[in-house]
């Protein structure tokens, strides 16, 4: 149980769970894309978003357990509206393939959360050739972001309604390296902090949710991004650290957020009608919190737009 109560001007704390968030929310007509839905707080938001009548289409790795999270949601919920469809993040083929079906399905797509993260690896290279952290958890949702763009505008235009780009990010992001993002040294493995590496690719998140809305803004389309930290929740990111993790399991129960709370969050910037026309924010415990310095540079947000453009373009 978390030990903490405060509540912050939207009305919630950390206590607060992804059903009290959306509460009283009716999400019927709309359509939601979730990655890496199928454990945690992603299953988590699956769920609740289903629950408030919002169709969900789960974006996963595995589609042997994202159908088992399906089969779950359909049995509390009959009237569930539940896709589940294959997505590698770290392989911009698999993003590419995941787009192009998508887009063939003739589906609208009013909320993409960028949910999926993998946290504190060893040193990995992607099948692009690409440290496995910054290209699962930023370049492989940059990417699938940039080819859902034009859908979720026109879906913004004929619904008439808001389209929300949620990125989960960490508070882990204030733990980056020195310089924020590394250029020039992404696949260093010399220079290798599996830490400062999670951080690095956490701070992207943000940096592209910047960039996104300006240039969203700018072009006057009715969609807002928005990234945040979900808290400090249980999860089997920390696979790599054993110790860590074992710590966490002793302890958890008294100092960390479970599932529930730890998707709340995600939910309410989804969701909740508080957050219409909020964009460029990072939010913690349903809240509007403030992120490193590093994460409000617009320069260095438009440097990692440009860098990451040249990343998913090489051509």
């Amino acid at each position: 149980m978390w030990i903490f109560g405060w509540k912050g001007p939207s009305g919630f704390s950390a206590t607060a769970t992804a059903e009290q968030v959306t509460q009283g929310v009716d999400g019927t007509g709309l359509t939601a894309i979730i990655t890496g839905s199928s454990s945690g707080i992603g299953a988590e938001t699956a769920r609740v978003l289903a629950l408030r009548g919002v169709h969900v289409v789960m974006a996963v790795r595995n589609l042997d357990a994202g159908g088992n999270v399906k089969e779950a949601i359909l049995k509390e919920i009959p009237s569930a509206q539940i896709d589940v469809m294959q997505l590698d993040l770290s392989s911009m083929a698999s993003v590419r393939k995941f787009a192009s079906e998508y887009m063939s399905s003739g589906l609208p797509l009013n909320i993409l959360i960028n949910n999926a993260g993998i946290m504190a690896t060893p040193f990995m290279l992607s099948q692009d050739k690409i440290e496995l952290q910054f290209a699962t958890n930023h370049v492989g949702h940059f990417l699938l972001t940039d080819l859902l763009l034009e859908t979720m505008k026109n879906t913004a235009r004929e619904s008439n309604q808001e389209g929300r780009i949620v990125n989960l990010s960490s508070e882990g992001h204030r733990f980056a390296y020195r310089e924020g993002i590394r250029f020039d040294k992404i696949n260093d493995e010399s220079g290798y902090n599996s830490i400062f590496a999670y951080g690095q690719s956490k701070l992207a998140n943000i940096l592209h949710i910047t960039e996104l809305a300006r240039r969203l803004k700018e072009d006057g389309v009715n969609i807002t991004a928005n990234a945040l930290h979900p808290g400090a929740i249980g999860t089997n990111l920390l696979r790599y650290h054993s110790v860590i993790d074992g710590i966490v399991s002793l302890v958890g129960k008294y100092v960390l957020k479970n599932i529930e709370q730890g998707a709340a969050t995600t939910c309410y910037v989804a969701l909740n009608p508080q957050v219409k026309g909020v964009t460029a924010q990072y939010f913690s415990d349903s809240n509007i919190a403030k992120p490193s310095s590093h994460a409000k540079d617009a320069d260095l947000a438009k440097r990692l737009w440009d860098f990451t453009i040249r990343l998913t373009n090489p051509n």
